[in-house]
């Protein structure tokens, strides 16, 4: 990131003046996606802006993105940079199997309109370019003219947090004619900062910071100064978490301290351009010009304050010729740019009575124009809440003179910094007349009784607040205006809010006023009904509160239930004919039936609920059959319902074959309704290739639905009357990617698996040995853990994840997602309920916590293929393997020197003491409170249960990998990392998942299922497609070598199938089979 650039051109300009080199400096930059900032969130401008000081000869962009991707990126910083541009793009995105599609001419034509612009002086090719690539380039570069370097105009400020901040005469003009700098980071400034600070709760101390900038601060000031605090600790900490916070990291900081050791532990940390405040001559000339050297070569603006030798400059003359001074020498000796230099001509406080004090108002307005005269460029700061310390306590009249002082000091004598209280900033023309009249005069110095006059006023405007004291009797309790509404207006409200507290009175009260119970239904449920669907299709309603709206629903139609069956049963009888004949399936009333199915061999289901309520919601009749459906009972439900579309899902790789299997039969069986296809390991491309050939149908297609708030749009466009455009358009796009996927196998270059060994990592297990022996090898039961000792390891953002809730940059992940300005509240509504939910299922029990450990001696195979492990020492000496693992080995060619890796790679060969561990884990108890909520018709809490049966097996898994590295592998016993460490993987070690990229057959679970005794252990049972049972279940096997590390194995060829078949002693049919998504062939 930038801090690391800063760093670095700090270090080469230290090397050139040591070694009185002149070599031209290049810094590139790179921006990670099309938001259109660096990894730490710095836009362009903002990244130039902090190495800008360095004097580059040449800025510029390269890699994570293909040319047309920068176009927009590339033109900002042309258009901002001062010297010559560069740019290396991609050639385009990556594919859907890791490459590059972009041939040479593609990516030149890309190219060409920063030629053509005349943006870029240098260009070159990253990532997927080749030789080829780059003399295309070239070529098409030939013929346009470079970037030419622009006039830079006058000197300007030019300051950057994430984002970039210029101060010159042309944006104060714009509108920004005075710099807020926000003070209540201060310790000087802030009360309650300064008790954050002495009690260490950074976190609440950052919530100040944000209020600031939320208020308008433009800058903020960090001052951590008080002789009962470690300054350099402090400031160094605040610094580092506040980088990381967004919302507060978009501005400049301005680094506040009276020492100077201080302000460069913060400088060090910060990786924009901040302004540090201050120097000044009372260190005398030579250390004065040694810590402005320092400060330049590091980029920050400075503050120098009117403070010599003598002391602290009060009179108009002596502030004016302290900051002449101190700028001759900044500027001529110390070569610090002008525009970068901030005076400070002390704001001191008037109104104390003092006669000698009464000017020092003028004083400093008066001074501030002469100053900004005879030093060009420089700025002009001041601690404005000084001026009326005389007056603290009543805020309104501090507000009042900050206002006339600021509307002279900056209209009349050209202030541009001023550190205040953004939140308390008040216009000149908000202040009261008669205040407004008073503080003239004593600001001004009009009227020598100016002080007496404010002295009343503060006492009337204190009075004034003791009396609105006194007459505070708290809160008045309101009545809910929608409760005043008739019941069918009480009812759509509940249904737009999710409010179910009310419904079974409000449905009630609406059944009476009807002629029939079924009105209620068609009218205000749906109508409410109705417009849940068009928020929530147009973004302006989350996932989540559309589930509470069909708790809402659902609770009313059950109430009306019976009411509807007495009318049904009378109207039988008065017909003649017999009551209990009668057709269930009434779905007149529906937008269309959908079948919705988990498929054979797949326990997952959660996103299948979640797509089901949302299409209840919208007036689909949806037939959910539930888990491990095998292919005839879809094929025979879809018959029975006679529905309209048919949905699969599915969470393990196993369960794209039987999807597969399913278009076939629901091909063969002539099904004509359109196929959706959804869950966790789905893609659209697997969806075009593998799935939609094998589903003939001319008038509907197999299509791949992303989540839930696409599935509604997908079948109503599905079941339109002129859907034929839309079907033709998604037929259209899946042979064009049907086409580039061979294509794109015919481009891909493999190696051969006897290639591919020789390029296997190489671990040297002499100068790395293998881990110590296991403190308890064998097989460990655990269940003592509770639910609460895990809490503390959850990682929340597949919770928001699971509820289509994503923040926007730089809000996307939790906790930062509750500051989003799209999804924020909604997200913290969830959370709340998710917290409420979880202590109850903590205080209850009603969920618990079981796993199985097993740790074992284990070597590579002869080959290097394969893990062979043994139960105890005596048979690894005896060469008595009780289980063989079979792993996979990347067969994909690599542009770098990489290698080619295999999980058997991190075991040490025969000869080496060495062990694997695995362990499989599972929170049970989750089905019963979903049937309980089934029961009760609260999809919400329902998916809630699952959704957090999910987040405590994921940490339970998190707990136990530490356990196993602390106390029962012991091979990390000295590891101390926190819950947010290990969530960033920080440890050594890994623990992949069977089934997962590092090793995607599911296969090898059943191996485990056999050593490890799992389901006989712990209770965890394998479906015939090897999901796990229950649901919420996690398994893995641990590797301890540091040199371990996770990796995706993607497409392999049939001569490694072939010999992992016969390794595993398994039919090659059948094995292709388990393998059939990462084959890079046709096993058809």
């Amino acid at each position: 990131d930038t801090l690391n650039a800063k760093a670095a051109v700090y270090a080469v300009g230290e090397y050139l003046e040591m070694t009185g080199l002149d070599i031209p400096l290049f810094v590139s930059g790179t921006l990670v996606d099309q938001s259109g900032r660096t990894l730490s969130g710095q836009t362009g401008e903002a990244f130039y802006a902090s190495i800008r000081h360095s004097k580059p000869m040449c800025v510029g962009l390269n890699c994570a993105l293909g040319a047309t991707h920068m176009v927009p990126f590339v033109e900002r910083l042309s258009k901002a940079a001062e010297c010559f541009v560069h740019v290396y793009s991609n050639a385009g995105l990556p594919n859907a199997m890791g490459g590059y599609d972009e041939s040479p001419s593609d990516m030149a034509a890309g190219n060409e309109v920063f030629f053509k612009n005349g943006w870029v002086n240098m260009v070159g090719g990253c990532c997927g370019s080749t030789p080829p690539h780059i003399k295309a380039i070239r070529e098409c570069a030939s013929k346009y003219q470079p970037h030419k370097l622009k006039d830079v105009g006058r000197p300007k400020m030019w300051l950057s947090g994430l984002e970039d901040l210029i101060v010159d005469d042309v944006h104060n003009h714009l509108g920004m004619p005075f710099l807020n700098v926000g003070e209540r980071c201060n310790i000087a400034g802030s009360i309650r900062f300064k008790k954050l600070m002495m009690k260490g709760d950074y976190a609440t101390a950052m919530d100040i910071a944000k209020k600031q900038v939320e208020d308008g601060a433009h800058v903020i000031d960090i001052n951590v100064d008080d002789g009962m605090l470690d300054g350099m600790a402090a400031m160094q900490k605040f610094v580092k978490i506040a980088v990381t916070e967004p919302e507060i990291a978009k501005v400049p900081f301005m680094l506040d301290a009276s020492k100077f050791d201080i302000v460069m532990a913060g400088l060090k940390w910060c990786q924009g351009k901040p302004i540090v405040n201050s120097i000044s001559l009372k260190v005398g000339e030579e250390l004065f010009k040694e810590q402005a050297t320092l400060l330049r070569k590091h980029g920050a603006a400075i503050v120098v304050m009117a403070f010599d030798e003598d002391g602290q400059a009060a009179s108009e003359s002596e502030k004016v010729r302290i900051c002449k001074r101190s700028y001759d020498m900044l500027v001529n000796e110390v070569r610090f740019p002008p525009e970068d230099i901030v005076f400070d001509p002390n704001v001191l406080t008037i109104g104390t009575g003092m006669e000698e004090h009464a000017d020092y108002g003028v004083a400093f307005i008066n001074a501030t124009k002469t100053i900004r005269e005879l030093c060009p460029f420089a700025k002009i700061s001041g601690g404005i809440s000084n001026l009326s310390f005389g007056f603290r306590g009543v805020t309104k009249i501090r507000e009042s003179i900050h206002s006339v002082f600021l509307h002279h000091a900056i209209l009349e004598s050209g202030m541009d910094v001023g550190i205040v209280n953004a939140h308390e900033m008040l216009a000149y023309n908000e202040v009261d007349t008669d205040i407004r009249e008073v503080c003239e005069k004593l600001v001004m110095n009009l009227d020598p009784e100016a002080t007496e006059e404010m002295l009343e006023l503060t006492k009337k405007e204190k009075a004034a607040i003791e009396a609105r004291k006194k007459g505070d009797t708290g809160p008045k309790v309101v009545q809910k205006s929608w409760r005043k509404e008739v019941p069918k207006k009480r009812l759509e409200h509940a249904l737009i809010n999710g409010i179910s507290q009310y419904v079974e009175e409000d449905v009630e009260e609406a059944r009476l006023e009807c002629a029939r119970p079924l009105e209620v239904i068609e009218g205000p449920l749906m109508d409410g009904m109705n417009v849940v669907g068009d928020l929530f299709g147009s973004g302006k309603m989350f996932l989540p509160q559309v589930i509470k709206s069909a708790r809402v629903m659902k609770k009313a139609v059950a109430y009306l239930l019976p009411f509807m069956d007495k009318e049904k049963r009378e109207n039988m009888i008065a017909k003649g004919l017999d009551p209990d004949d009668v057709d269930e399936d009434d779905d007149s009333n529906f937008a269309g039936k959908v079948l919705m199915a988990t498929v054979k061999g797949d326990v997952h289901d959660i996103g299948k609920n979640i797509v089901a309520v949302v299409l209840g919601c919208n007036n689909y009749k949806v037939y959910d059959i539930g888990v491990m459906c095998s292919c005839e009972k879809i094929l025979e439900k879809a018959k029975e319902y006679n529905v309209d579309v048919i949905g699969l899902s599915g969470l393990i790789t196993p369960s794209l074959d039987e999807m597969v299997t399913v278009a076939k039969e629901l091909s063969k069986a002539g099904f004509k309704q359109p196929l959706l296809i959804g869950g966790a390991t789905t893609s659209k491309m697997h969806t075009a290739v593998k799935i939609a050939p094998n589903f003939f149908n001319a008038e509907h297609p197999v299509i791949h639905v992303l989540d839930a708030s696409r599935s509604v749009t997908v079948v109503s466009s599905l079941l339109n009357q002129n859907k034929t455009d839309y079907v033709n358009d998604l037929e259209e796009e899946y042979d064009e990617m049907r086409e580039d996927y061979y294509a794109g196998l015919e481009d891909r270059n493999f190696l051969t698996f006897e290639e591919a060994k020789k390029e296997k990592k190489a671990i040297d297990f002499d100068a790395v040995p293998p881990a110590p022996v296991p403190n308890k090898l064998g097989i460990t039961v655990i269940d003592s853990v509770k639910l609460a000792d895990v809490v503390p390891y959850i990682d929340w953002n597949p919770f928001f994840q699971t509820w289509e809730l994503r923040g926007r940059y730089p809000n996307r992940g939790y906790p930062k997602i509750f500051d989003d300005k799209h999804v924020g509240s909604e997200a913290k509504k969830l959370f709340d309920d998710a917290q409420d939910m979880l202590k109850e299922i903590v205080a209850n029990k009603s969920m618990w916590l079981k796993g199985v450990v097993g740790l074992f001696p284990a070597n590579a195979s002869e080959d290097g293929e394969d893990v062979d492990v043994f139960e105890s020492e005596g048979d690894r000496e005896a060469g008595k393997i009780a289980a063989k693992f079979c792993m996979l080995r990347q067969q994909a060619e690599k542009e770098s020197d990489d290698p080619f890796l295999s999980q058997a790679d991190f075991i040490a060969p025969k000869g080496y003491t060495d062990h694997i561990g695995f362990f499989a884990v599972s929170c049970f108890g989750c089905d019963a409170l979903v049937q309980k909520y089934e029961a009760e018709n609260d999809d919400y809490s329902k998916i809630m249960a699952q959704a957090l049966a999910d987040r405590f097996v994921e940490a339970f898994a998190e707990y136990l990998h530490r356990e196993i590295r602390l106390d029962l592998w012991g091979y990390a016993k000295d590891e101390c990392l926190d819950e947010a460490d290990l969530l960033k993987i920080k440890y050594d070690g890994i623990r992949p998942a069977p089934g997962y990229p590092s090793q995607p057959d599911h296969t090898e679970k059943a191996t485990m299922w056999d050593i490890v005794k799992v389901q006989e252990s712990a209770g965890i049972e394998l479906s015939e497609s090897l999901s796990m049972m229950p649901a919420a279940s996690v398994s893995a096997l641990v590797f301890a070598h540091p040199d371990s590390e996770y990796f995706a194995v993607g497409q392999v060829g049939k001569d490694q199938v072939v010999s992992y078949a016969e390794r595993k002693k398994m039919d090659l049919e059948k094995c292709e089979r388990w393998l059939s998504p990462i084959l890079n062939y046709d096993r058809d």
